[in-house]
């Protein structure tokens, strides 16, 4: 493959999605995992009645579209019920990312950054020739969960639990970047770049 993988990841609340803008703004081809989920659980997708049948029927509005929210508060509610979701979507999400790296491959994109928070523990890592790991203290990616999701304190931290320790992210990166603090994501975007440019450079 003459196109780069790049897989981007992290703990939920290390600024994935900041590192993801910005590389999309420098004009680096972008795919989002979480769109890519979206993109799988429209009403009558095969994925969601397993979904029901795991997680609850009540999990699907009366439309059959999905209640992300009641979802996203059972499937992390604990690690069990993280890896029972992740067993079910992954492999979905995992061959639609394949179609979307040759659609871009086809238009001659250099390099295809992933942004997956559960990058590692699907079928993409293999894809990847370069995996960046996303950092920020615990306390600040609280901070920005309950932020984001309107979640209280209790919420998001079953919400950081449910996931792996950032020693073990960082045991699976070739490069770690912080965002934290704020000011120093853009300086760390631009070491990811250089290193992007360094490996197309080779291939």
């Amino acid at each position: 493959m003459s196109i780069l993988i790049v897989g981007l990841t992290g703990q939920t609340g290390a600024g994935k999605s900041t590192v993801a803008a910005k590389l999309a703004a420098k004009g680096v081809y972008v795919i989002d995992g979480d769109a890519a989920a979206r993109e799988i659980m429209v009403p009558g997708a095969s994925v969601l009645q397993t979904l029901a049948a795991v997680f609850g029927e009540d999990i699907l509005n009366q439309d059959g579209s999905l209640n992300r929210k009641l979802l996203a508060s059972r499937a992390f509610a604990n690690r069990e019920n993280t890896l029972k979701l992740n067993r079910i979507t992954h492999p979905v999400i995992t061959r639609l990312v394949k179609k979307k790296i040759e659609q871009a491959e086809k238009r001659g994109e250099r390099a295809a950054v992933i942004d997956a928070a559960a990058l590692l523990e699907s079928g993409i890592a293999p894809l990847c020739e370069l995996i960046a790991v996303i950092t920020a203290p615990e306390e600040e990616r609280l901070g920005r969960i309950m932020r984001r999701d309107k979640l209280n304190r209790s919420e998001a931290l079953k919400r950081i639990s449910a996931q792996l320790s950032e020693d073990w992210y960082r045991s699976h990166a070739d490069i770690v970047l912080t965002t934290f603090p704020p000011e120093k994501a853009n300086s760390e975007v631009e070491k990811l770049i250089a290193l992007i440019d360094e490996k197309t450079n080779t291939l």
